[in-house]
């Protein structure tokens, strides 16, 4: 079923709607999920979520592209229940070890809001537009679904070695990019 008759699904207020979405994204959103809480029961607790909050969004919401609005919404909602997890110091969460490999090369909260979110947003999208598309692939893999080295690996046919090395010049030429346009890293 395509993206626009599923959303018209959603419009019309069909319960198959959710069928309909789990049938096409529910694989791409628990490995999302997974990718993020690391626990499979957990992943599933986001993908039901997400399925919920998509019903409560659309409409009024109308996205173009119903994987990634799915995508955004499950990755947000298992970030917050790492970060409940993490509050409440029940185990620690699988995305700080990629967080702290990015931190040098982003700017911090003070700088971020000098810059403001949404001047920083292109200027990372810019950034992303020059890479390959293999380079832009592994870094989006790592930074942005949580993937870990050896999946990214193995998707991109390069070796774990080969991996980190594209992740770390990709991280310093980012702040080499972001220093030439006068953000402060």
């Amino acid at each position: 079923m395509e993206d626009a008759q599923i959303i018209g699904l959603y419009n019309a207020r069909d319960e198959a709607a959710i069928a309909r979405t789990d049938e096409k994204y529910g694989g791409y959103c628990r490995a999302v999920a997974r990718n993020v809480v690391r626990d499979r029961s957990d992943a599933e607790e986001c993908v039901n979520d997400t399925y919920l909050r998509a019903w409560n969004s659309i409409p009024p919401d109308a996205p173009r592209s119903l994987r990634a609005y799915l995508g955004r919404i499950v990755r947000n909602i298992a970030l917050d229940l790492q970060r409940r997890r993490a509050a409440k110091k029940r185990g620690g969460g699988g995305y700080d070890a990629v967080y702290e490999e990015l931190a040098d090369a982003l700017p911090d909260a003070a700088a971020s809001d000098a810059v403001g979110e949404a001047e920083l947003r292109d200027l990372l999208n810019r950034f992303l537009a020059s890479l390959s598309d293999d380079r832009r692939d592994v870094f989006i893999g790592r930074y942005w679904y949580f993937e870990p080295i050896a999946a990214i690996a193995e998707k991109t046919g390069f070796s774990q070695s080969k991996t980190k090395t594209l992740l770390f010049r990709t991280r310093e030429e980012l702040r080499e990019f972001l220093k030439k346009e006068g953000v402060a890293v």
